[in-house]
């Protein structure tokens, strides 16, 4: 058994190699690009990579073919293993530095506009899991949390690709929209660092747009990020219940109502509010995780079929960027009250 065992899996893991090669090296063009561009987060860039590559021909018939296996590897299981790592950045002592001003009202721009952009996907009638995921990834942590729901509702890799096209979209916009309005709001240095916080979906995102008002206002700004990355297991956790309570087919096993990674990301964020760990560890993971997660995005982002995408697309884009005014006006409002 053991014999039979062995070349099965040397074969799935040849089959996989290929894909996950090519997301590897397109990581690499993306932090050159990176480089040049230093105001484009490199997650970004490894998405934009994606869907420039399933835009030619001949590549997406490989992404399709010889790629497809390491392609669905890397957006999957890096993925989940990025989003653990991801749990290492977040102390719920800094969280409890916030107040509980701010803590509660982070939490209220979450639950409502992950509720808002959830109905508004339903308003405009997007197909399958596309409401849930855009309302996901725009609420809480841009493309990571639609992996992460993905993974639990068994979402397909070609409903990940509007969502994170549109995540991508207007958190890019964000970078560039958000900095001309700081002075005109009339907001001081930590007040613009929190209404990032609040409003910007993707930690890099977060970072390239609050560095303009300095390091107070980035130090705020990724707290109350990561305040909102705290509520992605919950989140997550009741999908999975509402998952399972839904009718399957005889002999279909029932998705878990906590999955694994999201449990193993719970425990990291445990083990870095309890255990004073060394900075290179915390250095060395932080370099993992983004590069897990820039490989797995760039797999979502070459996932997204623009036939699919062209019979909905604006509709999704129309949802896209309501929702990306919804969470703006909802964290502008947190930082009135609480800023």
């Amino acid at each position: 058994m053991g014999v039979t065992a062995a070349p099965a899996a040397s074969s799935i893991w040849r089959s996989r190699t290929p894909g996950i090669l090519l997301a590897g090296g397109a990581v690499i063009v993306a932090g050159a690009l990176h480089l040049l561009l230093p105001a484009v987060p490199l997650l970004t860039l490894c998405v934009t990579l994606g869907i420039a590559c399933g835009l030619v021909p001949a590549v997406r018939r490989h992404l399709d073919g010889l790629f497809a296996a390491g392609i669905a590897f890397s957006a999957r299981r890096l993925m989940r293993i990025g989003i653990v790592l991801l749990g290492l950045k977040l102390s719920l002592v800094d969280v409890v530095g916030l107040g509980w001003g701010v803590f509660l009202s982070t939490v209220a721009v979450v639950l409502l506009s992950f509720g808002g952009t959830w109905a508004l996907g339903r308003l405009f009638r997007l197909p399958g899991h596309e409401p849930l995921l855009i309302a996901t990834g725009f609420a809480i942590c841009g493309a990571s949390a639609i992996g992460a729901m993905a993974g639990v509702v068994r979402a397909k890799n070609s409903e990940q690709g509007p969502p994170i096209a549109l995540v991508t979209l207007c958190g890019t916009l964000a970078i560039f929209v958000l900095p001309v309005l700081w002075h005109p709001l009339g907001l001081s240095d930590l007040e613009f660092g929190h209404w990032v916080g609040a409003g910007v979906h993707d930690v890099g995102q977060v970072v390239a747009t609050a560095q303009l008002a300095g390091g107070g206002a980035l130090a705020v700004a990724l707290v109350v990020k990561l305040t909102r990355v705290l509520l992605l297991a919950p989140i997550v956790a009741v999908a999975g219940v509402v998952e399972r309570r839904r009718d399957v087919p005889d002999g279909a096993v029932r998705p878990p109502i906590v999955p694994l990674f999201v449990a193993g990301f719970v425990g990291a964020m445990l083990v870095r509010t309890v255990i004073p760990l060394p900075e290179p560890v915390l250095t060395a993971a932080d370099g993992i995780q983004t590069v897990l997660l820039a490989m797995a995005l760039f797999a979502l982002g070459a996932a997204v079929n623009l036939r699919r995408l062209g019979s909905t697309g604006w509709r999704s884009l129309v949802v896209g960027l309501l929702a990306w005014l919804l969470i703006a006006g909802l964290a502008f409002a947190a930082v009135s009250l609480f800023g």
